[in-house]
């Protein structure tokens, strides 16, 4: 009896555990994650060529997602789209958010945390769930939706 008791002990204690660090995890990618306005106009339409800008918005102090993000998606435009960028078709930029410049980009498209958008014209994506979902674990899921995205707004 003494052995059940302690192996139902064990049970119980391993599943509080999991359930910690599955709440630690989901409240960490909730904290990283940015607000964002998708009704937004960001850009002006006015160019004849589509042009699509990728944008990661960050902070100074990053967790190995949030830079992971940034490496991730900016690997997925630079590999995939070599001559749009030569173009200036196709531009990929990482903005600090707490730099000057970087505080006056986000305030023109209302950004105000950790966020992966893609922007054409008057069309905004918004990838940041997804970025802080599969950076890490499936970056090739990343690199999948940032090409869909991207595709999806040149044609």
């Amino acid at each position: 009896m003494l052995i059940f008791n302690a192996l139902q002990n064990y049970i119980h204690m391993k599943r509080i555990i999991s359930f910690l660090v599955l709440l630690i995890m989901v409240t960490g990618i909730h904290a990283c994650t940015g607000i964002t306005s998708s009704d937004a106009n960001p850009a002006s339409s006015a160019t004849t060529v589509k042009k699509v800008e990728v944008y990661y918005f960050h902070f100074t102090r990053r967790c190995m997602t949030c830079t992971n993000v940034e490496k991730v998606s900016k690997e997925a435009v630079e590999t995939q789209y070599p001559e749009q960028i030569k173009k200036g078709e196709i531009t990929f930029q990482s903005v600090n958010l707490d730099e000057k410049q970087g505080e006056a980009i986000g305030a023109k498209y209302k950004i105000e945390g950790q966020t992966l958008i893609v922007i054409s014209g008057d069309k905004r994506v918004d990838l940041t769930d997804k970025g802080f979902l599969y950076a890490n674990s499936s970056p090739e899921k990343l690199k999948a939706e940032v090409k869909k995205t991207i595709d999806a707004l040149i044609q």
